[in-house]
């Protein structure tokens, strides 16, 4: 069992005790922390359709009122639609409860400051001080706060997105575009239909229903969509759309069932948006190098922050770029709000293949063709994974060709190729994303560090228990390719 504590938020398995998991008592102490971190008397709340999701609920609105706040629960909502819903009432910050990609049995609690926005780190780490003293002043009867459920930003979400400049609406529907689309039965399958309408757009959805029963791993990612991609083979559809369950990340599928790439998500967006309007634009050290060469090749600068959404939007904020996102389908329109957004990802893609006239797998032919591996390496409660990283990087200094950043984790820039290896914000591994011109390649460079992270553990094992390590050789070799 499993509780995380990120600048990505809180998540945790349910059931268990506290402290190990995200249970009742630990939801009333982190609730409470963030609240009075706050110092405010309005909060916003929302959720995806997680089968925990009412539990949970009921929990953070109780202490939330307990507290003196007025809550406005906003009922089934996207993580960008509860984001919006901050700034428009005018809120102190807001709840999401969710777990973004990870399995059902998980949940969590996004946290987000008066513009919608995630919590800076130093506000992070100084809410969760606060939770461990539990220093915590309620409210008396005088005081309670208010609850009020209002369902209405779903539509007020729409609205936005439609009346962004570069989503153009006439043209999409001029396409009469047929989309199949996966929903992983969460609050997508509500808001989703409602955006298509809007847009003219024939839908059939797919694990609609909005019951937290995921059909499949809630990750976008080519093995946990066989459904979507079978379904594409056997009809006729312009494209396939699919999100995670609290919809912020957003992957595509070709005309042919073919993955367009998650990667490409953004890339393709990013292509768009800098027709129109040029200027720079920022993802994370794990993403493709394919959004600097188009970024370049509009006349903007491309600049890459550390993973993670409030450090991409940090770093949008810097260097005033006009789009930022990441690999994993996150697309942050600032012209919208500083926050990953599914909904505007697919109204920009749609008015992109509309006035482009082509097809899906066209448009994908028009990119920079990087393939990138996304690997893990799960860890245990006593791995140090920075000593473990000191070594790769020692290893890895000694060549000339390779630029080594420490920004966030390692990542090792080699001229055709990278390697990523980062502690998960979300869950107990080490990231180890890998690209290069071929996916052999970007799996053969993969591979190759994690067996030499996997061969440090164990010599940092040892060592600490005073043994020789004669079974493991200290003479470990990078292949040529290297």
């Amino acid at each position: 069992m499993t509780l995380i504590k990120s600048i990505s938020g809180i998540y945790g398995t349910i059931g268990g005790r506290p402290g190990d998991t995200l249970n009742p008592l630990d939801i009333v102490r982190l609730t409470s922390a963030f609240a009075q971190y706050v110092h405010g008397r309005k909060m916003v709340v929302g959720r995806d359709g997680r089968m925990s999701g009412l539990m949970v609920r009921n929990i953070v609105v109780g202490t939330l009122m307990g507290l003196g706040y007025d809550v406005i629960d906003i009922g089934y909502a996207s993580t960008p639609t509860t984001e919006l819903a901050v700034r428009m009432v005018g809120a102190d910050g807001g709840i999401v409860i969710t777990a973004s990609h990870n399995h059902s049995q998980w949940n969590g609690l996004k946290l987000l400051n008066h513009n919608g926005e995630f919590l800076t780190p130093y506000d992070g780490k100084e809410m969760l001080a606060l939770a461990e003293t539990e220093n915590f002043c309620y409210a008396n009867i005088q005081h309670l706060g208010q609850l009020t459920i209002d369902e209405t930003f779903n539509q007020r979400h729409i609205d936005a997105v439609l009346n962004l400049k570069l989503v153009d609406v006439d043209a999409i529907r001029k396409r009469h575009f047929r989309v199949c689309v996966d929903t992983i039965n969460s609050v997508g399958g509500i808001i989703l239909p409602q955006l298509f309408q809007a847009l003219g757009v024939d839908f059939e959805i797919l694990n609609g229903e909005c019951t937290g029963a995921f059909a499949h791993k809630p990750e976008p990612t080519e093995n946990n969509l066989l459904g979507i991609i079978g379904r594409m083979k056997q009809e006729h559809f312009d494209l396939g759309i699919v999100v995670d369950s609290d919809v912020d990340r957003l992957a595509f599928i070709c005309e042919d069932g073919t993955m367009f790439g998650e990667e490409y998500t953004l890339v393709s967006i990013a292509d768009y948006v800098l027709s129109h309007t040029p200027g720079n634009a920022v993802s994370d050290l794990s993403s493709t190098r394919a959004l600097r060469d188009v970024t370049l090749q509009r006349g903007g600068q491309y600049f890459a922050s550390a993973v993670g959404e409030v450090n991409i939007t940090a770093e949008m904020k810097e260097v005033d770029a006009i789009i930022g996102g990441d690999g994993n389908g996150g697309v942050i329109y600032p012209e919208c709000h500083y926050g990953r957004d599914a909904l505007v990802g697919i109204a920009l893609f749609l008015s992109s293949l509309a006035q482009r006239q082509c097809t899906i797998s066209q448009l994908r032919a028009t990119f920079p063709d990087y393939q990138i591996a996304k690997n893990s390496i799960d860890l245990n409660p006593d791995t140090d994974v920075d000593a473990i990283l000191k070594k790769v990087k020692d290893r890895f200094s000694k060549d000339k060709s390779a630029h080594i950043s420490e920004t966030d984790g390692l990542k090792i820039d080699f001229p055709d190729r990278w390697v990523h290896l980062r502690k998960s914000n979300t869950e107990p591994v080490v990231r180890v994303y890998s690209e290069a011109l071929s996916i052999e390649q970007a799996d053969h460079l993969g591979n190759e560090l994690m067996h030499y992270f996997y061969n440090m553990q164990k010599d940092l094992v040892l060592n600490k228990f005073g043994l020789n390590n004669n079974l493991i050789s200290h003479n470990y070799r990078t292949s040529q390719a290297l």
